[in-house]
């Protein structure tokens, strides 16, 4: 029989942190790097908590190469060649940190449909240098996902594994039990995703991590917050709400290190300019980067043969403004986490969500004419 959760479901743009006596004096004092323990995976890692996102856009090669540089991580998107993955894998086994090796931060990704004994071959090369691996579908739910979390766990006991992705508490203590260390949260809060639109299906996300975060810590595992974050702002506030990680696509496409062609278009701006005695617009040239859901009929196309007869489009394709390198909105991002930090009083990362109350807003910005 239909029922109807009668709560306030909150997303990030309907909170706002509220600032409390701090011990910090400014912001460099923020220890933005946490060491991470887990269920299953008998190493610690010392990380920011941000990943790059598994999609064919910003889970690549020259992303990981700087993000790793400042201890963030990068699930690797699934279509790159074994062979490739591999080479790559081995030269990043050297990359220069002072805790660890580039492949600390380095995922591997696969999905329901792909084929299960390339991936097992894969784990089982010695010569494979990545410990790590996403199982990544849209529906967290499918009884095949949990099979598939046990079997892996069970032929890889010492893999560190992370799976999603779901939005309550039940499920994501289902697939720690089950095996997985980290769980994905969200089912429709990216950019670039409509499944909300097609389905009706989802939850906000700061109610999904709120409740995910919970459930997990309470069996001993960690959640990651996929999608939905616009600002440095939003990275934040996940991390308050009790995710361990902050997975993120749109803030980390456009970038250099993003796929994709980069597109110069003209762009009409407001600056009046006399032309043939006229007034008229100034045009000014922009560039831009296309950035595309992962179950848009373009990646259907482009990376699957197509779009099967049984499904339906559950993300668009957008041109995200060029923003040049992805070092300087890591570093963005960190800065806005310390600054986070020191308005709270959490001298540490792991810190945030202990130090947090979140004020209920109407809304987060002041509007100059008619624009945030």
């Amino acid at each position: 029989m239909t029922q109807i959760k009668d709560t306030t479901e909150l997303d990030f743009c309907d909170v706002l942190f509220m600032p409390k006596r701090t011990t910090l004096n400014s912001r460099n004092e923020a220890d933005v790097i946490r060491e991470y323990k887990f269920k299953y995976y008998p190493h610690t890692l010392k990380s920011c908590g941000i990943m790059a996102a598994n999609m064919a856009t910003t889970g690549t090669f020259e992303i990981n190469n700087v993000l790793q540089k400042y201890q963030a991580i990068t699930c690797l998107h699934k279509h790159y060649d074994f062979q490739d993955t591999k080479n790559y894998s081995y030269i990043n086994d050297n990359f220069e940190n002072t805790n660890s090796n580039g492949n600390a931060y380095t995922f591997i990704s696969t999905g329901l449909k792909d084929d299960k004994e390339k991936l097992f071959k894969t784990l089982s090369d010695k010569n494979f240098k990545v410990d790590k691996l996403c199982i990544d579908i849209a529906n967290g739910y499918i009884p095949k996902l949990l099979e598939l979390v046990k079997e892996v766990r069970a032929k890889f006991p010492h893999l560190l594994i992370m799976v999603g992705n779901v939005v309550t508490g039940d499920m994501t203590q289902d697939l720690i039990l089950s095996g997985a260390d980290i769980v994905k949260v969200g089912i429709g809060p990216g950019s670039v995703c409509t499944t909300r639109k097609l389905t009706g299906v989802g939850r906000p996300q700061l109610s999904a991590i709120l409740e995910c975060a919970d459930a997990a810590h309470g069996v001993g595992g960690l959640v990651c917050a996929d999608g939905g974050c616009t600002c440095a702002g939003d990275v934040a506030k996940a991390f308050g709400a009790g995710a361990d990680f902050v997975m993120l696509g749109g803030m980390l496409a456009g970038t250099d290190e993003a796929s994709g062609d980069l597109i110069e278009k003209n762009v009409q701006t407001n600056q009046l300019i006399e032309e043939n005695g006229k007034l008229v617009l100034l045009q000014k040239k922009e560039k831009y980067k296309q950035f595309y859901g992962m179950s848009s009929q373009l990646a259907q196309e482009k990376h699957f043969g197509g779009m099967a007869c049984y499904r339906a489009s559950e993300g668009k394709v957008v041109e995200i403004a060029y923003k040049g390198s992805v070092e300087g909105v890591i570093m963005e991002i960190l800065g806005g986490i310390r600054s986070t930090m020191s308005y709270i009083g959490a001298r540490r990362l792991k810190d945030i969500p202990k130090c947090t109350t979140f004020y209920r807003v109407n809304r987060q910005l002041n509007e100059i004419f008619g624009k945030s």
